[in-house]
């Protein structure tokens, strides 16, 4: 189940046991890099049969699974269609580029299929309204990728903002983004416009903007004013400056309701080490958390600013020990548990569509030059 409270994750992750009288029979669209992830993790699972894989590119999804070491008669398919037409499925990880998150979702939820979707839940507003459509009238479930969810000491962030000890806050700044790391290795599918959508935006800025959306409870966004570029992957020595179609950087002002702002930059290349750390100011008191290489975790305790009287203070937080199993395994494993239970997602469309809205209102605004307004339709 999702968990509330810091508390309730560290007694479940003590006491958690699998229930293995009911299986899931689960499938995976999309064989790329972040699919590699999700297969090893349902591989773990002793309540889970994996009983199928899609993949467009031909013989993608046979090196996929023999990678994987999958067990004997998982079955292959070109296309989400033909996995969801010809198999009884539970489940389905849908792992395809970011261009392609919607189709597959919509058609699973409208099949009666539960979907674990990656991050960013997709491209635009439009077709994150869509989704959320799709998944209330199938009666299933959508639960979005963002696995740093369960780092104990992500937990503690959105402990310290619940627990009322910052007093109201009223403005955030998030500094994240990486001195060199645009997403090559495995191709061309991040920074291709075709396939991508988002750059760093949504690939990592996604991340960064959960953090802080989470630990207030995801208060609904109002305006954005937003700038993106593309300085370093259009540079001249950049080998692939033709194919580059998306930001390496972007900024964003939001305004939330509740008097709430946020200062938010990414990036996927940039001259310094950090645009610094992620600070929220509440009336009581401040929080910092370090900035970090990579997400997913934390690298240096958080620390809270206060004063007691006249005197400042600051209280460093003590670092606690990843899960062993790692953040992903319980991304993984709280989505089969809410598909059995019949329970609600535990990163629910009902929070990251205000996430989503946000990324693509930065975009709209950086083409117009100016604030826009986010209008999010009863669903």
């Amino acid at each position: 189940m999702a968990q509330n409270t810091l508390d309730d994750y560290k007694k479940d992750q003590n006491t958690y046991s699998i229930d293995t009288s009911k299986k899931l029979k689960v499938g995976i669209i999309g064989c790329g890099w972040i699919a590699g992830d999700h297969i090893r993790e349902y591989l773990k699972m002793p309540d889970i049969e994996l009983v199928g894989v899609a993949d467009l590119i031909e013989g993608k999804a046979e090196k996929f699974l023999a990678k994987a070491g999958a067990p004997e008669g998982v079955k292959i398919y070109r296309s989400h269609k033909e996995l969801i037409d010809n198999e009884e499925l539970d489940a389905v990880s849908v792992c395809t580029y970011n261009m392609q998150h919607a189709e597959p979702t919509i058609y699973a939820l409208e099949h009666g299929v539960n979907v674990l979707l990656e991050k960013p839940m997709c491209v635009t507003l439009e077709e994150a309204v869509a989704i959320r459509k799709a998944e209330k009238a199938s009666g299933k479930i959508v639960s979005v990728g963002f696995q740093p969810r369960y780092n104990p000491n992500m937990q503690m962030i959105k402990h310290i903002i619940e627990s009322g000890e910052l007093g109201h806050i009223y403005h955030i700044t998030i500094g994240g983004g990486r001195r060199r790391g645009i997403p090559t290795p495995y191709g061309t599918t991040f920074i291709e416009k075709e396939t991508g959508g988002y750059g760093a935006l949504g690939d990592i800025g996604c991340y960064a903007l959960d953090m802080v959306l989470n630990g207030l409870g995801y208060p609904k966004p109002l305006t954005v004013t937003g700038f993106t570029s593309d300085f370093f992957g259009k540079a001249d020595d950049y080998k692939y400056k033709d194919v580059f179609g998306v930001d390496d950087f972007a900024i964003g002002f939001i305004r939330l309701e509740g008097g709430i702002t946020i200062d938010f930059k990414t990036a996927w290349a940039m001259n310094i080490d950090s645009m610094g750390d992620t600070v929220i100011l509440g009336t009581k008191a401040g929080l910092k958390i370090p900035s970090s290489g990579h997400w997913g975790s934390i690298d240096a305790p958080l620390k809270l600013y206060r004063n007691i009287g006249d005197t400042p203070v600051e209280t460093v937080i003590p670092m606690s020990p990843e899960p062993p199993e790692g953040v992903f395994y319980w991304k993984v494993r709280y989505f089969l548990d809410a598909v059995k239970n019949g329970t609600e997602a535990p990163v629910p469309t009902s929070q990251v569509i205000y996430n989503q809205a946000i990324l693509s209102a930065v975009y709209d605004s950086a083409k117009i030059g100016r604030e826009v307004e986010i209008d999010i339709p009863e669903i």
